[in-house]
C-alpha cells in the first residue's frame, strides 16, 4: 500500500488505477519573466471550480494560467459523492467516466430514518443522466487539473497567493500576489505579481482572494460544517448514496436532533467515506464536537460494517459549507468569484462540486466572450453577465434553500417530516427532485413543474 499525505493507504483499486502520474512540470517554481507571470485569464485554486474553468479556456484557445497553493494529489474534505448534476459537468468536459477509468457508478439514493429505509432511484430527465459517481478527491482533482493541462493550461503548484493586485487609477483587480511555499505550506519564497486582463477566484471555502478585496462572509446566508473519514469496509462496494437524516447531539430521546445528515458512499476500492454535515440553523451549531458526534453515530450501525476505530484509515477531517450566495458580488472589478469561494454550496444537500463546476463553465464562458472587447471598459461590461448568470440559475433555488434550513433548524419540524415524509413515495420523489436540483426546466413531470415553480416565485438570493 501506499500511503497519502493526509495518512489514507490507497490500495489497489479502480480509483487507484486511473490516479495520474505526477505532472513533469516544477513545483513552486517562481517563473522568471513577466511574460511567464501574465496571462490572459488567471484562475487561483485548482480545485473542482479552478481546473473546469482553466479547462475550458484552454479549450477554446485562451492563454490560462493557475496557481495552486498544494501539490496534487492532495486530500479534500469531502463526501466523494456525485449527483447526477455533477456528472453533467463532468460529461460537458469530454472525460471518460467508465468504471474502467475509475469512476463507481450509484443509482440512487437510500433514505434512513423515522425507523425506515427508502430507496429512491436518481430521476430520468432530459437534462441530465439518469445516475450519480463516487470517487475521492484526491484522484478527481488531480484528474480534473491534468485535464486542464491536456488542453494547454498552464498549472504551477506551491504557490500562495495572498491578495489582489488592484490598479490605484482604475480600481481595477488586475492580478494577483503570490509566493512559493514549500511541501508543508511554509514560505519558500519572495511575493512575486503575476497579471491578467480577468481574474477568476476559486480558492475555497477561505475565499482569501475576495477577503482582500473587502468581500465579506454574508451573515444573513447559511453555513454548515462537515467532517469525515474512511473506514475499510464490506459496504465499499454499495451502488446507493446513503443519507441518514436523525443526527442527535447525545442519547436519542435525552437530546436534540440536529440539522443536517449524515452519508455513507461506497468508494469501490475496499473503503466506505462516512461523514456528516449540520447546519447553523441550531442553537448547537459551533458547539457540538463534530468528530465526537461522528464516533457515536457510527457506534449505532451494525458491527459488521466496520465504521470503527480499528478499521479507520487516515485522520477524521472537518470543512465548513459556505451556502445559498454567502459572498456577493460576484463580479468585482474585473474579478469572479467561483464555487465556494462565492458561497455556492447547496444549503438542501450540502452539495458544492455540481455548482463549482458548473459556476466555472459559466465564467469561462463569460470571460471567453470579455476578451473579445476591445477595451477595459467593454470587459468588465461583459463580466457582468456572470453574476446575472448564476443568479438566474440558482438564485429563487438557494431562497427556497435558505428556508428549509430554517425549517429544520427546529427539531419539532425536521421529526415530522422525517415521521410523514419517509413513507410517502410521491413525497419521497418530490424530496430528491428538490433537494438534489434535479428537474427538466421546460416540460418534465408534475413534480418538475412543482419545483420550478416555486424557484420562480421566490425571490433570487
Amino acid at each position: 500500500m501506499r500511503s497519502t499525505g493526509g495518512g489514507r493507504p490507497v490500495r489497489p483499486g479502480p480509483c487507484a488505477r486511473a490516479t495520474p502520474p505526477p505532472p513533469a512540470t516544477l513545483r513552486g517554481d517562481v517563473p522568471s519573466s513577466a511574460a511567464e507571470r501574465s496571462a490572459d485569464v488567471l484562475v487561483v485554486g485548482a480545485g473542482p471550480a479552478g481546473a473546469t474553468a482553466a479547462r475550458h479556456l484552454a479549450a477554446a484557445g485562451v492563454d490560462v494560467l493557475v496557481l495552486e497553493k498544494t501539490s496534487f494529489p492532495r486530500e479534500k474534505v469531502c463526501g466523494d459523492g456525485l449527483t447526477p448534476r455533477a456528472v453533467r459537468e463532468l460529461l460537458a468536459l469530454g472525460l471518460d467516466l467508465s468504471p474502467e477509468a475509475g469512476w463507481v457508478r450509484n443509482k440512487g439514493l437510500r433514505i434512513i430514518g423515522g425507523g425506515m429505509r427508502v430507496e429512491l432511484p436518481w430521476p430520468e430527465l432530459a437534462s441530465f443522466p439518469d445516475h450519480g459517481l463516487v470517487r475521492t478527491r484526491l484522484d478527481m482533482d488531480h484528474l480534473l487539473v491534468e485535464h486542464a493541462r491536456a488542453a494547454g493550461a498552464r498549472v504551477q503548484e506551491r504557490t500562495s497567493v495572498t491578495g489582489a493586485v488592484v490598479d490605484e487609477a482604475t480600481g481595477r483587480v488586475v492580478g494577483v500576489r503570490a509566493h512559493p511555499v514549500d511541501e508543508r505550506g511554509r514560505r519558500a519564497g519572495e511575493d512575486v505579481e503575476h497579471r491578467a486582463r480577468v481574474v477568476l477566484a476559486a480558492d475555497g471555502v477561505s475565499a482569501r482572494l475576495a477577503l482582500s478585496v473587502g468581500l465579506a462572509r454574508r451573515e444573513d446566508r447559511p453555513m454548515g460544517v462537515a467532517v469525515r473519514t474512511y473506514y475499510r469496509s464490506p459496504r465499499h462496494d454499495d451502488d446507493w448514496m446513503e443519507s441518514w437524516l436523525e443526527l442527535w447531539d447525545g442519547e436519542p430521546g435525552r437530546s436534540r436532533l440536529l440539522p443536517g445528515y449524515g452519508w455513507v458512499f461506497g468508494v469501490g476500492d475496499g473503503t466506505s467515506n462516512v461523514g456528516l454535515g449540520v447546519l447553523n440553523s441550531s442553537s448547537a451549531y459551533g458547539k457540538v464536537d463534530y468528530r465526537d458526534l461522528l464516533r457515536r453515530w457510527t457506534a449505532t450501525m451494525p458491527a459488521d460494517w466496520q465504521f470503527d476505530e480499528e478499521h479507520r484509515e487516515g485522520p477524521v477531517r472537518g470543512a465548513a459549507l459556505p451556502m445559498g450566495f454567502n459572498r456577493t458580488p460576484h463580479h468585482h472589478a474585473g474579478m469572479l468569484l467561483l464555487g465556494d469561494a462565492g458561497g455556492m454550496v447547496n444549503p438542501f444537500n450540502g452539495e458544492g462540486i455540481a455548482y463549482a463546476m458548473e459556476s466555472a463553465r459559466i465564467a469561462a464562458d463569460v470571460a471567453v466572450q470579455a476578451l473579445g472587447r476591445p477595451d477595459a471598459a467593454s470587459r468588465l461590461r461583459a463580466l457582468d453577465a456572470y453574476p446575472a448568470a448564476v443568479r438566474s440559475a440558482w438564485g429563487g433555488y438557494f431562497t427556497l434553500g435558505a428556508v428549509f434550513v430554517k425549517m429544520i433548524g427546529h427539531p419539532a419540524v425536521m421529526e415530522a417530516a422525517t415521521r410523514h415524509g419517509l413513507p410517502r413515495p410521491v413525497v419521497m420523489r418530490l424530496v430528491v427532485k428538490l433537494l438534489a436540483n434535479l428537474t427538466d426546466p421546460r416540460g418534465g413531470d408534475a413534480l418538475d413543474r412543482v419545483v420550478n415553480g416555486l424557484q420562480r416565485l421566490a425571490p433570487a438570493a
